[in-house]
């Protein structure tokens, strides 16, 4: 993770999460992350896999120009990554696991240079289906210029990888002391030919 804003929630998720493969969507208190709502979003899980936003920043509406709440995040990319999407948010849903991918967009209008992005992806426990949600963040790596004033159109996907419980690095094995001694510089082990 390159950007503050998914550096900041992802700590502050896997803080919440403690030793459970995904924090509650009531360990999860705004005011605790409120400098970095501007680029965060949840996401709720619904049957058609359209997965509406309930909740979206100010930043990120800015970058798209409207209010999010509702609409389908999946249509935000283009239509030939869209399966992708929903295939990836899946897999978050599912198997409990974040996601971190790079992703590209240009203006509406295709006049200005894309714009370089960074999405997270976390999932949020829940009793059933129906009450599962995604937290999300999706930031600009630099913000553009003309944010505010044009639009992002669809985003393209870049690549990804994955995060969370089942992704934290093992530790590092521990090497046993030599139980050798030394003897002119090196060290002598015992055992081998006994004279």
């Amino acid at each position: 993770m390159k950007h503050p804003s998914n550096n900041g929630l992802f700590a502050y998720w896997n803080a919440q999460r403690g030793d459970r493969l995904a924090p509650e969507r009531a360990d999860i208190e705004p005011s605790a992350i409120r400098k970095l709502l501007g680029d965060t979003f949840v996401l709720e899980v619904d049957r058609f896999g359209a997965y509406p936003f309930r909740l979206a920043g100010t930043r990120l509406c800015a970058l798209f120009g409207r209010e999010l709440k509702t609409e389908s995040f999946v249509r935000l990319w283009e239509r030939a990554g869209q399966t992708a999407v929903r295939e990836l948010l899946a897999v978050v849903t599912e198997e409990k696991t974040g996601v971190v991918a790079s992703a590209a967009g240009a203006t509406s209008d295709d006049t200005l240079l894309p714009v370089d992005l960074e999405l997270l992806l976390l999932p949020l426990a829940s009793e059933s289906r129906a009450d599962a949600r995604i937290l999300g963040a999706l930031a600009p790596m630099t913000a553009p210029y003309w944010l505010g004033v044009r639009t992002v159109g669809p985003l393209e996907m870049g690549m990804f990888r994955h995060v969370g419980a089942a992704f934290d690095a093992a530790p590092a094995p521990r090497l046993r002391a030599a139980t050798g001694r030394l003897k002119h510089g090196l060290t002598v082990y015992e055992g081998g030919r006994q004279d």
